[in-house]
């Protein structure tokens, strides 16, 4: 098993715990989250989507989570080891506090490191729609 693909399984065994502070130290300090050119989910506003930048930002997705959903369920089904890179199939069900809304979602959430070991970007692909339609 390759450092990131542990780095990966420890961040997810922190947030099952609720240890923000234990994921944060995995992540470099100016970690990109939810990098995109063009992203639908993001152009209408969809919060827990936005771009964040350090760990300053990847709290505020966090706290963003914790603020707007209550997550029901949330299960690793695989991990796919590609260096540098550690993808992660996910399925999540929650509830919206905002809009009152459930959801069930499968991701993939794609992980990306530098030659230190630490996560310098993080992005979620998923249903973009779906979570759209959640947020109203």
């Amino acid at each position: 098993m390759s450092n990131n693909l542990s780095t990966v399984q420890q961040i997810y065994a922190c947030f099952g715990q609720g240890d923000i502070p234990g994921i944060l130290e995995k992540l470099d300090d100016n970690v990109r989250w939810e990098e995109w050119a063009d992203n639908s989910a993001q152009n209408v506003g969809v919060p827990w989507m936005q771009p964040q930048i350090g760990k300053e930002g990847a709290l505020a997705f966090f706290q963003c989570i914790g603020s707007t959903m209550q997550i029901k369920d949330f299960q690793v089904l695989s991990l796919m080891d590609g260096g540098n890179q550690i993808a992660a199939e996910i399925k999540i069900e929650a509830d919206m506090l905002n809009s009152g809304r459930h959801f069930n979602d499968e991701e993939i959430h794609l992980i990306t490191f530098n030659e230190a070991g630490k996560v310098v970007r993080f992005r979620h692909y998923l249903d973009t729609q779906k979570h759209i339609e959640t947020n109203n």
